[in-house]
């Protein structure tokens, strides 16, 4: 027995039993689609008109290491958030890709990277070593192993002028460092306007590696987190994405 099946608004076929197995497999059509047998005048859903039509294929749900994999991300801050910051990550198709929150009411900065706003799958902490320290480091930790990503810190005296931060690996090894543009637009936004976008750019052993640039909002912050640079793979994602997500909860601030 043949069917036809009306899609792309017309009448292909007709097709055999295995055929439309194989479509339906690939994802070209699914049980709504309507379908007629060869012979018949009456057009029905594929899966009443065959019942053991499977049901379509579910994308499945990217693994937290792979929403790691894309070149290019948009940080936004949450824009009414009565305690504590939460921040939107977005890929490059601008789907959620993480949700950061920073815990509100600790002495110790405590920030969280989950898989999405539901905040069920927790994929980094970033931690505050001390408190109120103009050099201060932050741990940056897997959550689903434990196992310490490296750390980021913060080039105190030197951030008053210019902000400037260290990449560290996981033996707190300094490995690199994220600095901003220049010293003229530094001094500029420090002493004239802070409306005026920061770009940093973030090297290992010398070579860059990744650029974080802040897109031109007054009211809401955003930064493009760009790895393209990266192409001998230098530089850990997660790392980079703590970086991202500090210098918008940290440097953002003065915004």
């Amino acid at each position: 027995m043949n069917y036809y099946l009306y899609s792309d608004n017309q009448t292909n076929g007709p097709f055999s039993l295995e055929q439309i197995s194989q479509k339906l497999a690939s994802g070209q059509i699914g049980p709504e689609t309507p379908c007629c047998v060869e012979g018949a005048t009456e057009w029905q859903a594929l899966g009443q008109l065959i019942p053991s039509t499977p049901p379509a294929p579910v994308p499945p749900t990217p693994a937290p290491s792979a929403r790691f994999g894309h070149q290019k991300y948009l940080i936004r801050r949450k824009f009414f958030k009565l305690f504590g910051e939460a921040f939107h990550i977005y890929g490059p198709n601008q789907e959620l890709v993480f949700y950061s929150k920073m815990k509100a009411f600790k002495l110790k900065e405590d920030i969280r990277l989950y898989t999405g706003e539901d905040m069920q799958t927790e994929v980094l902490t970033i931690s505050a070593r001390g408190i109120l320290d103009f050099s201060l480091a932050y741990d940056v930790v897997d959550s689903s192993t434990g196992a310490k990503v490296g750390a980021l810190k913060r080039k105190g005296l030197k951030s008053i002028m210019k902000d400037e931060w260290v990449f560290m690996d996981a033996d707190d090894r300094e490995i690199g460092l994220i600095q901003e543009d220049n010293w003229l637009m530094a001094l500029l936004r420090r002493f004239l306007t802070n409306l005026i976008p920061q770009t940093y750019q973030g090297e290992i052993h010398g070579t860059r590696v990744c650029t974080f640039s802040q897109n031109f909002n007054p009211f809401i912050l955003k930064i493009t987190l760009d790895f393209s640079a990266d192409t001998q793979g230098l530089l850990d994602r997660r790392l980079g994405m703590a970086a991202a997500v500090l210098l918008c909860a940290i440097e953002g601030r003065q915004s």
